[in-house]
């Protein structure tokens, strides 16, 4: 959604600091079409993890993120917006047995909001490990597993870059990636705070 004059000033100064946002060169960012009927203005985005490995670039994970706006703050949301996230990543398959695997991916999100201070309440999602293996024609590509993380939670703030960064870090932990330096510097701030 482009965003025009004849939208509310919350919802466009929402949208500008998501546009704002310089994500890591892994993710392949792009705006696409929001969802329609959920909410009377929203804005999406998708995103790719892409490393370069032998001469070529390779997915390692996607995902979307949308932001919701309804000046009407519906209950459930407790505000005007909603941000409803997605993260998937392929993993190997010793990975994905992990009992504890789902619990580290929430954690992976909700510390990511915490390192930007991205400030939010209202979460909730699922995380699903994904288990299969190949048969018949397929039986070569052998066990795989993939994360997948949908969340939706109410930021406490209109400023959504702090929101989008979280999720952009996110996908790349997923994905295998270590946190940005920024990330690491942050929580041993924090650390040296407690």
């Amino acid at each position: 959604m482009t965003v025009t004059e004849n939208v509310p000033e919350a919802f466009k100064l929402a949208v500008e600091s998501i546009s704002a946002v310089t994500f890591r060169e892994e993710l392949t960012v792009r705006q696409i079409d929001s969802p329609g009927g959920v909410a009377p203005y929203s804005y999406a985005l998708a995103a790719d993890v892409l490393i370069a490995e032998h001469e070529h670039e390779s997915q390692h994970g996607t995902g979307r993120f949308i932001l919701l706006y309804d000046p009407s703050e519906p209950e459930s949301w407790g505000g005007p917006f909603r941000v409803v996230a997605f993260a998937q990543a392929p993993l190997e398959a010793e990975i994905g047995l992990d009992p504890f695997l789902a619990n580290v991916a929430w954690s992976w999100l909700t510390d990511a909001l915490t390192i930007r201070e991205a400030d939010y309440f209202n979460a909730s999602g699922t995380a699903t490990r994904i288990l299969s293996t190949g048969f018949g024609e397929l039986a070569d590509s052998g066990e795989g597993a993939q994360i997948e993380l949908r969340a939706s939670w109410s930021p406490a703030s209109p400023h959504m870059g702090e929101q989008a960064e979280a999720w952009g870090e996110l996908l790349c932990m997923l994905a295998g990636l270590p946190p940005t330096a920024d990330a690491v510097s942050l929580t041993a701030r924090r650390r040296e705070r407690g």
